[in-house]
């Protein structure tokens, strides 16, 4: 039987300086002055249309994402805290993220950002090679990186996430672990380390850059976990790592199949409704241009899941996670019932995907090593 998760709010801010050739993201070069207090109205019309889905939840945590949040003024990333925080209310340990690019921090900047609210910054380092950075788009370099986590740990920030990439084009098995003992070596709690994957839609698909072989990959992989392991930090999601117990709250309820209302340009959600005995997917109009005209609703999707997808989704997610997903949730938060899986549960035990494990759906090395291939079976 369906019951209400916790409540997390996501918050899409499309601009960036320049578009990077790897992202698929729905960001927009800022050629002319950011329309910041239109956009600031837009969000607060948004928010107020989805208020019913919060059904009297307070809020768990809040992610700003991009885009490149960090060109807001703190002034009106304070506003959008408020806002949220009026209409709907926090819970009191509420953890609120807010996005940065080197390249565009500024001491003061940061300062503000932690007296409007924010606790914790996911700095969008990527990598502190110079000529990877080059490859990559990116508007910083290692300097510039490398003082942006020195602003974020001078501000106060005690959480703070360094973004890094591996794989990337002619890049050697050394340069990838230099790049993570430099990252481990600033004193962050939280790493995230993924892959460089060429996606749809982007100025890499169109032209490819000559990436690692998959052998050179996967040594990649080993050794990074062996040195994050080695530095006290627990792999706990496919691609982040955490050391004292700093795991990040938002992206946990991503994980576990939780509710988010995602408000701006693009942003997607996912809202539980037990009384329809239903979970709902929305998306909002992209275009900013668009996004900003609306004086109504700016939804431009909603939709159910349907009940022969719901056993994929929800272990699309919670399979991510290293230590599993907890079996009761499936019925809690998917509405479904172990039995209904069960077939296919078993063969995958068997099979030596998932461990035999009494309270929760967990991969072991081999399945999390072809997670795509457990989630075919669920299809």
């Amino acid at each position: 039987m369906l019951k209400l998760p916790p409540l997390s709010l996501y918050i899409h801010i499309p601009w960036c300086v320049k578009k990077c050739p790897y992202c698929d993201f729905n960001s927009h070069e800022s050629v002319d002055k950011i329309p910041e207090n239109d956009y600031l109205q837009a969000l607060f019309r948004d928010l107020k249309n989805d208020l019913p889905w919060a059904q009297n939840r307070k809020i768990h945590s809040i992610f700003f994402g991009g885009g490149t949040p960090s060109l807001f003024s703190a002034s009106a990333i304070e506003k959008i805290i408020q806002q949220a925080e009026a209409l709907i209310g926090f819970e009191d340990d509420i953890e609120i993220t807010l996005e940065a690019n080197p390249g565009t921090a500024e001491q003061q900047k940061f300062a503000d950002f932690n007296s409007a609210g924010v606790n914790r910054l996911s700095i969008g380092v990527q990598s502190f090679n110079n000529d990877h950075l080059s490859a990559l788009g990116r508007i910083h370099d290692g300097d510039n990186a490398l003082r942006a986590i020195e602003m974020a740990q001078n501000c106060g920030f005690e959480r703070f996430n360094i973004d890094l990439m591996h794989g990337l084009p002619n890049q050697t098995r050394a340069q990838a672990i230099n790049d993570l003992e430099t990252a481990i070596n600033t004193g962050a709690s939280h790493i995230s380390w993924y892959q460089l994957t060429i996606e749809p839609n982007t100025a890499f698909y169109s032209k490819p850059p000559i990436l690692p072989v998959e052998d050179q990959l996967a040594d990649i992989q080993d050794l990074g976990q062996q040195t994050l392991s080695k530095a006290g930090f627990k792999q706990y999601e496919i691609s982040a790592f955490a050391r004292n117990n700093q795991q990040c709250k938002h992206n946990l309820n991503y994980w576990q199949f939780g509710d988010y209302l995602g408000i701006g340009a693009g942003a997607h959600g996912k809202i539980t409704l037990p009384d329809q005995n239903s979970i709902i997917r929305t998306a909002k109009t992209r275009l900013p241009k668009h996004y900003l005209s609306h004086t109504g609703s700016a939804l431009s999707s909603n939709k159910p899941i349907a009940k022969d997808q719901l056993a994929l989704e929800f272990m699309m997610n919670g399979l991510r996670l290293t230590s599993g997903v907890n079996k009761s949730l499936l019925n809690h938060r998917a509405g479904l019932l172990a039995d209904e899986i069960l077939p296919i549960t078993e063969q995958l035990k068997q099979e030596g995907f998932l461990k035999p494990h009494p309270s929760a759906y967990c991969t072991t090395d081999l399945g999390a090593r072809f997670l795509d291939t457990i989630l075919q079976r669920f299809s």
